[in-house]
């Protein structure tokens, strides 16, 4: 769930001592800080995996207990975030990834940014590696599932951020903390694009093609806790059932999505609101409340409607922080952040890593990659609950990964693509292929 954002080199925003001075500067803001301009280039990722302590289990793969946050901060040693040891170094691995810890005890690796998805996946993969030996220290285990078919949610960090959150989402049912305690996804990143024109084709195209990838590469048919129903992604189930207004934007209607964005931004309620004490997100004791006054917007607390609940204005650094609680499918953080695809089997993840970077590769392919998908925009419920076995989304995934096999950028890609397109073809999930993507033997896989 993080991401970080830097201030636009723009004036007129805000003023110098980062107070926003109306809601057209927030709205200009949001534009400069979530869409970089730039001629694209760069490529990250981010995987999650689930994390169990102790002896496999023949009742399940993450049939085991949660790691202890102390046994997970002594095996990461200086790696480990300060989420959990708020002295840590916090270093980046070997290869550039950072360590980031989920709130059920899930465990993320946010990779750096690459010029070619082959060096990424190098890099990331060794970096994995280096990770699992880590945790193998201290008896804990990664678990390549999207989502756990064996625990309950149960939250492991204590901080503010995370009481608020799930807070906020028990209202609404169970999925909220099943979402945050019992999930995983593959996650990545592209750069927004050259110019407006060009952000306005890839992020719409990241759109189109988000129902048929997700469908591709669902692979979580079961997660305890869940209400009855067959669905191909549980995972992705939970992220529908949580607040609309936070993770389903109206992008069908967004012209201008570096303009739209901040509108729907400062629209959304508010997660939480921090408060005074500054250490307490760092996992430094105890803090005050951060829970925002129920249907309150970020547009609510500019203009001056909290100013009783919560005694003062916004600024840049609150705003930046409101921007860390919105979850659409593709989420603007100065890159474009796909976040739709299920945690994969093994190291599979190096497959919707190539085929984002294919689809992406250059304007003329975002342009077929969006009117093959075009159809299918919109369709998230039905990817998630059939998946492959609806007959036009197995068609328009076969036919996007076709697409992404042609324009890899190299041969061991094209044929890891091209296997995929096969399975796809026979409706098969990532789970189900019999080909060179089998789990790694030091890990779990369902």
């Amino acid at each position: 769930m993080a991401v970080t954002l830097e201030s636009p080199e723009s004036a007129g925003c805000a003023t110098e001592q980062g107070e926003l001075s109306s809601r057209a500067a927030a709205e200009a803001y949001i534009g400069g800080v979530c869409f970089k301009l730039g001629p694209p280039a760069l490529i990250g990722a981010e995987l999650e995996w689930l994390t169990v302590q102790g002896e496999c289990s023949a009742s399940g793969p993450s049939a085991a207990p949660r790691p202890q946050l102390s046994a997970l901060a002594d095996a990461l040693g200086p790696y480990a975030p300060r989420s959990i040891a708020p002295d840590s170094p916090a270093l980046a691995l070997p290869g550039g990834s950072r360590v980031t810890l989920e709130p059920g005890g899930q465990i993320e690796l946010s990779s750096a940014p690459y010029g070619a998805a082959a060096q990424l996946c190098d890099r990331l993969r060794d970096d994995a590696r280096m990770l699992r030996k880590l945790l193998e220290s201290r008896s804990i285990r990664t678990v390549s599932v999207a989502a756990d078919p064996d625990r309950r949610p149960k939250r492991l960090l204590q901080l503010p951020r995370y009481r608020a959150m799930e807070r906020s989402f028990g209202g609404i049912g169970p999925f909220g903390k099943l979402m945050m305690c019992n999930t995983a996804a593959t996650q990545v990143s592209v750069d927004a694009g050259a110019d407006r024109a060009d952000v306005t084709a890839r992020w719409s195209a990241l759109y189109a093609v988000g129902p048929a990838l997700l469908a591709a590469f669902a692979c979580s048919p079961a997660l305890r806790g869940a209400p009855p129903g067959t669905w191909a992604s549980q995972r992705m189930r939970a992220w529908l059932r949580l607040d609309n207004t936070r993770t389903r934007p109206p992008v069908l209607d967004w012209a201008d999505p570096i303009a739209a964005y901040g509108r729907w931004a400062l629209d959304v309620p508010l997660l939480c609101v921090r408060r005074p004490d500054g250490g307490a997100e760092r996992g430094n004791g105890d803090c005050a409340e951060w829970s925002a006054p129920p249907g309150a917007t970020f547009a609510d607390w500019l203009c001056g409607a909290l100013d009783d609940e919560v005694g003062r204005r916004p600024g840049i650094s609150d705003l930046d922080y409101h921007l860390t609680t919105l979850f659409p499918p593709v989420r603007a953080s100065g890159h474009l952040e796909v976040r739709y695809i299920d945690a994969q089997p093994g190291d599979a993840w190096t497959v919707p890593v190539h085929v984002i970077d294919a689809l992406m590769s250059s304007p003329a392919v975002v342009a077929e990659a969006g009117s093959i998908a075009a159809p299918l925009a919109g369709r998230w419920v039905d990817a998630a609950r059939y998946g492959l076995a609806d007959p036009d989304i197995r068609a328009a995934a076969v036919a996007l990964l076709r697409l992404a096999a042609e324009h890899t950028a190299t041969d061991d890609a094209a044929r890891a693509v091209e296997s995929a397109a096969k399975r796809c073809r026979h409706g098969r999930t990532p789970t189900e292929d019999d080909t060179e993507h089998s789990p790694e033997p030091t890990e779990t896989a369902l």
